[in-house]
């Protein structure tokens, strides 16, 4: 292993041995091998340690003193990276041989691409169930709004460029919030995202490189008054951010704020209150189907909000 290797691969661990191995097999089956693996173990209580220093020095084993949020351990392991380049794999989900090859040619051929990703297969271990550039092929290039619109980047896909991130600066308690901002729990990975596309180009590999493992359990659904505090958060984030944003992108503050309104709402039935949901959506009338959609369903009593909202959002869906 160089001590000055191209690429880090992040992977942060909270007890995920089920699939550790694979994960990481993923990686030592890369056609690009001038790499370093920064695995850092937020306090794992099952084997995930043994599994992953059984790697030997092919992977830099770090174990913090006190388990932490998700973005603040992101952030204490970018700090031990070493790479010009760097990767994100989740210990849940698995990578084709060719991924990091391929992104790094991306990144060679143009000095202002900040962030690489790749198509992704949605699978539950057995079955594939959907990719996420299907249907849609994302935007290249200086892509910030586009990227807000629809946000296309799967963690476990995304390489950035450290030069992208040294431009976000490290230090949680600044007011911008580092890295990963670690006053978000749900959007900090799109967060991130955001700040480097609003600097840098983007770009992509156009096949399923990434696979992003779903479990039968999905929490997301029960955390709508979170994305909505969160969105409005990023929106007052990027107002102090770029001080032209409000003229330059008077059309995505509008968006924030209607989709900040759709999450609480989704809360807001959640809780029972139908009737409020639709009293702070009624300003957008009928504007879109999905809101169109949404005010018909709220009339249901919130016992049927699980199955319904399973139906009406298609799970697996990314909600940031």
């Amino acid at each position: 292993m160089s001590s000055q290797p191209k690429v880090s691969v992040i992977m942060n661990c909270f007890n995920s041995n089920e699939h550790l191995k694979s994960a990481l097999d993923s990686v030592m089956r890369q056609t690009w091998t001038d790499y370093e693996v920064i695995f850092w173990d937020n306090c794992s209580t099952d084997a995930s340690p043994q599994t992953a220093q059984g790697y030997g020095d092919r992977v830099r084993y770090f174990r913090g003193t006190e388990k932490v949020p998700l973005g603040a351990g992101r952030n204490l392991a970018i700090a031990q990276a070493r790479g010009e380049y760097i990767a994100f794999l989740d210990c849940d989900d698995l990578w084709e041989p060719d991924k990091l090859e391929r992104q790094v040619a991306l990144f060679e051929a143009n000095p202002r691409t900040g962030l690489v990703t790749t198509d992704t297969w949605v699978f539950d271990g057995t079955r594939k169930l959907r990719r996420f550039f299907e249907g849609a092929q994302p935007a290249r290039g200086m892509v910030f709004a586009e990227l807000i619109r629809r946000q296309w980047i799967s963690m476990s896909s995304a390489m950035v460029r450290r030069q992208a991130l040294a431009g976000l600066t490290a230090d949680p308690e600044a007011w911008n919030g580092g890295w990963f901002d670690e006053r978000l729990s749900m959007s900090e990975e799109a967060d991130v995202f955001y700040r480097i596309a609003h600097d840098w180009e983007l770009d992509y590999v156009d096949a399923p490189l990434t696979w992003w493992r779903v479990h039968g359990h999905n929490s997301t659904l029960r955390r709508f008054a979170e994305f909505s505090r969160e969105t409005r958060y990023i929106l007052a984030k990027h107002l102090q951010l770029y001080p032209d944003y409000a003229r330059e992108h008077a059309d995505l503050v509008t968006l924030l704020q209607e989709r900040a309104d759709f999450e609480e709402a989704v809360a807001l039935w959640q809780q029972g209150e139908g009737r409020k949901a639709r009293t702070l959506l009624a300003p957008y009338g009928m504007k879109s189907k999905k809101i169109a959609a949404f005010r018909i369903l709220s009339y249901l009593p919130r016992q049927t909000f699980d199955v319904a909202a399973r139906i009406y959002f298609g799970l697996p869906k990314l909600f940031s």
